[in-house]
């Protein structure tokens, strides 16, 4: 297990994205890592809406939500191999935030990744690895607007907790 003990070269690893990403495009077209969380945000809504989820155009015309949508079980596939990488390499802890303060912003900053996710229609991840590559002018729109919330966010962070 010492390979999950050290850190990889990030040229090795970034060519080993690529190539598996070449792969999986091949196999199985384009994704977004927002396509399977959506998905499974349709799915638990559904189980607690019921038909009343139909009243919302966007699970009608854009999601409708279906539990063999293959995206979901890439981004449960992510979510282990990040959870047995972390176990593995003794780096895995469960961290709590300690203020009120911080479950809002937390919870405020979740609210706009995914309204802004739904929004592009797009995550962060394919605007970096896509767009951006492509010479796409969205692209880096995209990631100009990430860059500019980061920071915005970092000084109302600082602000609020003081520190």
């Amino acid at each position: 297990m010492e390979f999950f003990r050290k850190t990889l070269d990030p040229v090795i690893a970034l060519a080993a994205i690529a190539v598996l990403d070449i792969f999986l495009f091949l196999q199985l077209g384009a994704w977004t890592v927002g396509g399977g969380e959506t998905m499974m945000t349709g799915l638990i809504a559904e189980f607690f809406m019921g038909d009343d989820l139909r009243r919302i155009p966007f699970w009608q015309l854009v999601f409708e939500p279906d539990a063999g949508y293959w995206k979901i079980y890439i981004s449960l596939g992510m979510l282990f191999g990040a959870v047995i990488g972390a176990v593995m390499s003794g780096e895995f802890f469960i961290r709590y935030p300690r203020r009120l303060s911080e479950w809002i912003m937390i919870t405020i900053g979740g609210l706009l990744m995914g309204i802004g996710i739904r929004l592009a229609f797009v995550c962060n991840v394919s605007t970096f690895f896509g767009l951006t590559p492509e010479l796409n002018l969205g692209g880096y729109l995209a990631i100009s607007g990430i860059i500019a919330g980061a920071w915005v966010g970092s000084l109302i962070y600082k602000r609020i907790l003081g520190v």
